[in-house]
């Protein structure tokens, strides 16, 4: 397993698998040739490279330029990557073995699991053709909650989450050293999942706007007939509050100090949660998408009468609000060989596959042509009038009839030009498909939407600017990937709120308005 060692003058270090005894030794790294000999405290080693304490200060040197010296040298015939994942129960159960495993075989290693005490595994990778033992990954199944806290007390390489992580555990881990959690490389999104509502089948409520939902949680609506349903009190049953779905829904769906209702029940499992809900024709409870089970979704719906639906590819699109990420998070420091490789695999196509097996919504962009934009070209001629006349939508229509959305989207977080966690991973996702070919001989163009708060030209413009900053960071992640842009025709333009998504009298709708999609078109 990675620890950092216990000095806090050595707090943000890069440090890698040894024992805590091994890593107060000192070493002696001398040059093949004999000619330099470099002394310090040994810090870990990851395969490749030692880190080591010196009078220069905290040096990394490749392995295979020099001989070590000392007791703490490690092994390098026979080194073993240690790594452990602590965090959410729900990502580890299924689909985080089945990645591993099938990373495993794509790189020529054979996976062998081993259960542990309470529901914990391990996975030992060993090379296909010699039988060498090449890594371990264990994973320890507890919370979202127990996982960073695992890993701020370095025990844990990698945290699995399904929810953001809190300002005081990124702030925590700035302190010792772990460097920023937020930053792009060190959150990840690994699959997709969403907050639906959920009701017993045959209920004579299925659309609910996110108000009076709201309400229904801190338990201020406690009867269906306020809802337009029969006279009887509404049983609220919610996720573990302890578990990061739990907590994901209070952060999305509750002002930051309310609380939930008296009386909810609370479920140690989404599918548990499910089945209950389906047994109670009272019931309505906050089910994941991923596991609903005999429960009947509601649809969210403004007052406009604008009508949004949980499905993969509105997931995917951030179409629907209550988007909840699975994240993997990691400290900035520098895994072994074979981490990184894993850590590479999970954006990949394979990866993708797996993700979709387990019963989540994988990141894998899709097309969706003009004529599958049904709902929202409703919108957009429902909404046309004095701010956007018909002459604006059919050269909306004229520009994006010959192409086709991908599920990629963007958006920004409240309030700022950042743009948030599922865009980020998106980011990554597009620049990789740019680096591999995917959309060689294309022309994409980058879209902005807004929500239709204020005057037409205004929106227009701030639209068009969020694509341009869309496709300026487009453009700088696909260089990262050392992609060869000639190959790709890029644009943007920004449409305003010539198409909404829902209706703009609630914040959550105009939130969803704000937006950059790309679309796709053969280039000529």
């Amino acid at each position: 397993m990675l620890r950092h060692i216990g000095a806090a003058a050595f707090a943000a270090l890069f440090v890698f698998g040894q024992s805590s005894a091994a890593k107060a030794q000192d070493i002696s790294l001398e040059s093949l040739d004999g000619s330099i000999t470099l002394e310090g405290t040994f810090l870990g080693f990851d395969g490749e490279f030692y880190r080591i304490d010196t009078q220069y200060g905290e040096l990394t040197v490749d392995s295979s330029g020099v001989n070590c010296k000392g007791p703490a040298c490690p092994d390098l015939t026979n080194y073993v990557a240690d790594l452990t994942i602590s965090g959410a129960g729900a990502i580890g159960e299924v689909m985080w073995g089945a990645l591993i495993e099938s990373f495993a075989h794509r790189a020529g290693y054979v996976p062998q699991r081993e259960p542990q005490e309470n529901g914990d595994y391990q996975i030992i990778l060993t090379e296909k053709t010699s039988g060498r033992e090449v890594a371990r990954f264990y994973v320890h199944m507890t919370s979202t909650d127990e996982g960073f806290a695992d890993l701020l007390a370095n025990e844990a390489d990698m945290v699995l989450a399904t929810r953001e992580i809190r300002d005081a555990e990124a702030s925590r881990a700035l302190e010792v050293g772990l460097g920023d959690l937020r930053a792009r490389r060190q959150a990840q999104v690994i699959a997709l999942d969403a907050l639906v509502p959920v009701v017993a089948p045959g209920h004579p409520v299925l659309r609910i706007g996110l108000d009076d939902l709201s309400l229904i949680l801190q338990g201020k609506i406690t009867d269906w007939s306020e809802m337009g349903g029969p006279e009887a009190p509404i049983s609220v049953h919610l996720p573990d509050l302890a578990s990061g779905l739990g907590q994901a829904v209070h952060d999305q769906l509750l002002p930051a100090k309310a609380s939930f209702a008296a009386g909810a029940i609370y479920h140690a499992s989404p599918r548990d949660l499910a089945t209950a809900v389906a047994a109670d024709p009272f019931a309505l409870g906050i089910a994941s998408f991923s596991d609903l089970g005999n429960a009947e979704p509601m649809a969210l719906q403004g007052e406009c009468g604008f009508v949004l639906r949980a499905s993969r590819k509105a997931i995917k699109a951030e179409d629907y609000p209550l988007v909840a990420p699975m994240f993997l998070y990691r400290p900035a420091r520098r895994l072994p060989k074979v981490g990184r490789a894993f850590v590479s695999y999970l954006a990949s196509p394979a990866a993708q596959q797996v993700v979709r097996r387990s019963g989540y919504v994988d990141q894998a962009p899709e097309q969706i042509g003009l004529e599958g934009q049904g709902d929202r070209l409703v919108n957009a001629i429902t909404n046309a009038g004095e701010e956007i006349d018909l002459a604006a939508l059919k050269e909306m229509i004229e520009v994006l009839g010959p192409r086709r959305r991908l599920t990629t989207s963007f958006r920004f977080q409240a309030g700022s030009t950042t743009l948030d966690p599922q865009s980020l991973s998106n980011l990554d996702l597009l620049a990789q498909a740019i680096g591999t070919g995917l959309y060689d001989a294309q022309d994409i163009l980058i879209t902005g939407f807004s929500d239709g708060m204020g005057d037409a030209p205004t929106n227009r413009r701030l639209s068009a600017e969020r694509a341009d900053v869309v496709l300026a960071a487009i453009r700088e992640a696909a260089s990262e990937e050392s992609s060869d842009l000639s190959q790709v025709s890029f644009g943007a333009i920004g449409f305003g709120e010539a198409m909404p998504m829902a209706c703009d009298d609630a914040e959550w709708g105009r939130d969803v308005n704000r937006r950059v999609e790309v679309w796709l078109q053969v280039a000529d």
